[in-house]
């Protein structure tokens, strides 16, 4: 009886093994089926504000400093997006913003920043954050462009035009005018 016993124990554990390789394959499976394929595209930013926007990322993806009404010459590889778009899809922008980037700011006898009047500067620079909608893309899509609006307003387009062309969709962001007061709702 015991060497029964012991065959019966050996089988028991490896139906445990088993049922224990079934289920992290089906597992796996699962995970490969459920997640979207992931396409890399660039990053660039257009600026339509006063300020300048020091540095930027989309969804973590770093973008480039954009000047003052400045914007889309320099593009940063890359940003990630499904390859196929959905109504969920959102992006979130981080960016600095130096609201008076062309004030002076002491230099040294060298040449160099005055590192008081630099921190002095520094000190107003402002961080934000916003989480935005992803309009809707086809199987073409360019370039993740996020648009630094007045008020710490951002929109993001994927489109495959450039500004100067008749069929660009964002050109309306370039009629935006600054006003010295935002109201936020």
């Amino acid at each position: 009886m015991p060497g029964l016993l012991s065959f019966f124990e050996s089988c028991v554990a490896v139906f445990r093994v088993i049922r224990f390789l079934v289920f992290v394959s089906l597992v796996s499976l699962y995970g490969c089926h459920t997640a979207p394929e992931m396409v890399s595209t660039p990053v660039t930013g257009f600026n339509h504000t006063s300020a300048a926007i020091n540095r930027f990322s989309v969804n973590g993806a770093g973008g480039h400093p954009v000047s003052a009404f400045q914007g889309g010459a320099t593009q940063v590889c890359c940003g990630m997006l499904p390859a196929q778009w959905n109504p969920d899809l959102r992006a979130t922008i981080e960016w600095e913003k130096d609201p008076n980037p062309r004030e002076m700011i002491k230099r040294d006898k060298y040449g160099q920043f005055d590192k008081e009047d630099y921190q002095r500067h520094v000190a107003h620079y402002s961080h934000h954050e916003a989480t935005v909608e992803i309009p809707k893309y086809g199987s073409d899509f360019c370039a993740i462009q996020v648009h630094f609006l007045p008020c710490d307003q951002v929109k993001v387009s994927t489109t495959c035009f450039i500004p100067r062309h008749p069929n660009y969709p964002d050109r309306k962001y370039f009629d935006i005018k600054e006003t010295m007061k935002c109201s936020h709702f």
